[in-house]
């Protein structure tokens, strides 16, 4: 049974950092996309960054774009997303994806669908 499971959420003030993980079980993904998206109260879920599978390319969203940055460890099947400079709306339930189908892909996948295994979500909370 493959698994996603995401830690490093928390509760900071605006300006601080955050590195979330999310460690994949079940199988590799060192072959495939992997991204990050995050959904706040009221809202859709949204894309956050993506990265291929060797992780030397990545793309972000432009509200994060400068501050945070998404690697990967293929060794531990863990896919991170170092967060600085938070700010309030940043507070969101942020997911971890794998991209299932295609491997050794060149494209950067930013649409939801495009992501076959999600993880259940950390909440990220950012006060004023």
């Amino acid at each position: 049974q493959v698994q996603l499971v995401e830690s490093g959420g928390g509760l900071v003030q605006a300006g601080a950092s955050l590195r979330l993980s999310c460690a994949a079980s079940g199988r590799t993904f060192s072959s495939n996309a992997m991204g990050w998206f995050r959904q706040a109260p009221g809202k859709e879920r949204e894309f956050v960054a993506t990265i291929n599978w060797r992780g030397d390319s990545v793309y972000y969203a432009d509200s994060v774009k400068g501050r945070f940055t998404i690697s990967r460890d293929n060794a531990k099947n863990t896919v991170y997303l170092q967060m600085n400079s938070l700010k309030p709306e940043d507070t969101a339930v942020y997911f971890c994806a794998a991209h299932g189908k295609f491997y050794y892909s060149t494209r950067h996948y930013i649409e939801d669908y495009e992501y076959d295994y999600w993880g259940q979500g950390t909440q990220v909370t950012v006060s004023s």
